[in-house]
């Protein structure tokens, strides 16, 4: 599969989950092993009505499927993926307000799993809201995809 179909297959695994589109997650970027989600601030997802901070859970979602599209993506990967493990470190409360952005890099495959690092900000590009790693899954490529 070319690289442009990966990105292709990725980006409309991704846009096709309801969840995803339920939390307004958007496509910056998409490339070879890398991929990049935006998701708006939404008064929905806050976690902490006192501050307006959005729920962790929201971000935790947006830097999975951030993940999994980077593996999408990889030249390697034929086929989709699951999460196999995701660890998120989560630095700081994100800005009310503001659009989160989650950047992902699958840096590493093997025939059956990726590695991911993924880091997730919001205006302040310096001082990231979260970090994680992933494992996830190589799935083979289904006929016809």
């Amino acid at each position: 599969m070319s690289e442009d179909r990966r990105a292709q297959v990725a980006r409309q695994f991704i846009e096709s989950i309801p969840h995803a589109r339920a939390l307004g997650m958007a496509f910056v970027e998409i490339g070879a092993g890398v991929a990049e989600l935006s998701m708006p601030y939404d008064v929905r997802l806050i976690g902490d009505p006192q501050t307006g901070v959005v729920h962790g859970g929201a971000i935790s979602t947006l830097m999975d499927t951030c993940s999994g599209a980077a593996v999408m993506a990889h030249p390697a990967n034929p086929g989709g993926t699951a999460t196999l493990d995701l660890r998120i470190d989560y630095m700081r409360g994100a800005t009310p307000g503001q659009t989160l952005v989650a950047r992902a890099e699958c840096y590493h495959i093997t025939r059956t799993v990726a590695f991911v690092r993924a880091v997730a900000m919001d205006d302040d590009r310096e001082n990231p809201v979260a970090t994680a790693t992933g494992a996830f899954t190589v799935e083979p490529e289904r006929p016809g995809a």
